[in-house]
């Protein structure tokens, strides 16, 4: 397993140094981001990186201490991107990212990119919505019915996409098993994908991933480096875009914000740190160590 695990320390004391990553790829993208930070991207998932996974989704907020590590960082990078499954609005108010001094460069891509929130205009662009979607928000209940998913299972209406809660069932994972499949047919008929994520399948529309959102930012900024922080199978594409860009000559660093729900990215990352605290020393001990 690629991985070093962050000690947990109490987030207001230094941040300590940067824990060492365990393959060269990682090595040589963490030497590249601190030798010229200004060249830059550093881009992060929001749900189990920035903020702690919780029952309810509408009540995540990010770490307390993420602002203030996000402030102390991104003046000293090329850009600092927040990537997201949610709407790019729900993220920026549950990240209280605007208006924040410091965060000028920041954007939120949400829905996976097919949203854009940037600080210095603090508007949304964003597509016009899948027609499969409007099909699915009509025939999700009767499948959920259906497939007795009952009491505890819920469905979060993302606007361009759809989710599937079962984190609050009486049997979270056997309710998750059991509605991935017909989830994924009524996905199908309506030319929509489902993304598996901790406890949730997501319907969606195909052809935006995390990967293709942080190569289309990473392209449009010109940065030269780039560091990805996720913690669930919806981040592995953006995993993947790094590999790739590793391959091509472009210093790149994998980051697992750790879980035991989700093993896969901790098993490809180049290092693994305790949760959003653990993300939260990182980004501290980054500002501090780059000039």
């Amino acid at each position: 397993m690629a991985s070093h695990q962050d000690p947990t320390m109490d987030p207001h004391s230094h941040p300590g140094p940067l824990p060492t990553p365990t393959t060269k790829p990682g090595r040589d993208g963490l030497a590249a981001i601190l030798a010229h930070p200004s060249r830059a991207l550093v881009a992060l998932d929001f749900d189990g990186t920035l903020a702690p996974i919780v029952p309810d989704p509408e009540q995540a907020r990010a770490h307390p201490d993420a602002l203030p590590a996000l402030t102390a960082l991104a003046p000293k990078v090329a850009a600092v991107a927040v990537i997201t499954g949610r709407p790019a609005d729900v993220a920026v108010r549950y990240g209280g990212f605007a208006g924040v001094p410091g965060l000028e460069h920041l954007v939120v891509l949400g829905h996976y990119g097919a949203e854009r929130w940037d600080a210095v205009s603090g508007e949304v662009t964003a597509p016009d919505p899948h027609p499969g979607v409007a099909a699915v928000r009509v025939g999700l209940p009767g499948v959920l019915a259906d497939n007795s998913a009952g009491q505890g299972t819920w469905i979060e209406d993302k606007g361009h996409a759809l989710a599937v809660h079962t984190r609050r069932a009486a049997d979270p994972q056997g309710t998750f098993d059991a509605l991935r499949a017909p989830l994924t047919d009524l996905a199908t008929y309506h030319g929509l994908i489902v993304e598996p994520g901790r406890l949730v399948l997501e319907l969606r529309p195909p052809g935006m991933d995390k990967g293709v959102a942080l190569l289309d930012y990473l392209r449009d900024l010109g940065a030269e480096s780039v560091l990805y922080a996720g913690d669930d199978l919806g981040d592995l594409p953006a995993y993947t875009a790094i590999e790739n860009l590793r391959s091509t000559g472009t210093p790149g660093l994998l980051v697992c914000s750790g879980s035991e729900e989700v093993t896969e990215l901790s098993e490809r990352a180049d290092i693994v740190v305790d949760g959003p605290e653990g993300v939260v020393r990182l980004l501290r001990a980054l500002a501090d160590q780059s000039t």
